[in-house]
């Protein structure tokens, strides 16, 4: 057990493990029949329970979900496949994160111009991804006619991608003592989820 953890570690301090899985990702979208990289994603948080092993330094109590844990920010493309994910205690707000999270999505994909973001990422953070990052951060609004739980659009999309997640028993909370080992196993959840969908028998045309 003691060398399996020395193996996440190497791949984990060294970005192995998320460069497995932008690789990964790039052919699942290609075997899909699209272009390598993407043009446009969808970003939201999740807020998830943490252990008890989890140091009170990076976990706060979260008032609006009544949960004591972490967050994860994720960006997706438009087939639901990470872009990138960010870990941190609850109180880090969503634009905050955001701007962290999308500064780094920008910088490693160039081909990216739009992503949808819910009301949470609206003010300035929209003035500074068009300027700083010539990205369009397009806000997705409920309308005031709307009541309960309600599915905007594209939204679907990033939703499917964090309950894929919480399917993973070691992500229906989180376990991990540092938000980088976090952070990986989320890579590593992708991973196998991406490297199932590549094996899968494709149908064959008559």
């Amino acid at each position: 057990m003691d060398r399996v953890h020395a193996f996440f570690r190497r791949w984990r301090d060294h970005g192995l493990a998320r460069e497995f899985h932008h690789r990964l990702r790039r052919r699942v979208r290609e075997q899909a029949g699209r272009e390598p990289e993407p043009s446009a994603g969808v970003i939201d948080s999740q807020t998830v329970k943490a252990d008890a092993v989890v140091g009170h330094d990076s976990r706060r109590f979260d008032g609006g979900k009544l949960i004591n844990g972490r967050k994860r920010h994720a960006v997706v493309d438009t087939l639901g496949l990470l872009l990138a994910v960010m870990v941190t205690s609850t109180d880090i707000g969503d634009r905050v994160a955001g701007q962290v999270l999308l500064t780094r999505v920008a910088a490693a994909h160039h081909g990216l111009s739009l992503v949808w973001a819910d009301g949470g990422y609206t003010g300035s953070l929209v003035e500074y991804s068009l300027a700083d990052l010539a990205l369009v951060l397009a806000i997705v609004k409920r309308s005031d006619d709307m009541r309960g739980f309600v599915v905007l659009p594209k939204w679907w999309i990033v939703e499917r991608f964090f309950a894929h997640l919480i399917r993973s028993r070691r992500l229906v909370r989180d376990f991990e003592r540092s938000t980088s080992s976090a952070e990986a196993m989320v890579y590593w959840s992708v991973t196998m989820l991406m490297s199932r969908r590549l094996v899968r028998p494709r149908p064959s045309r008559a």
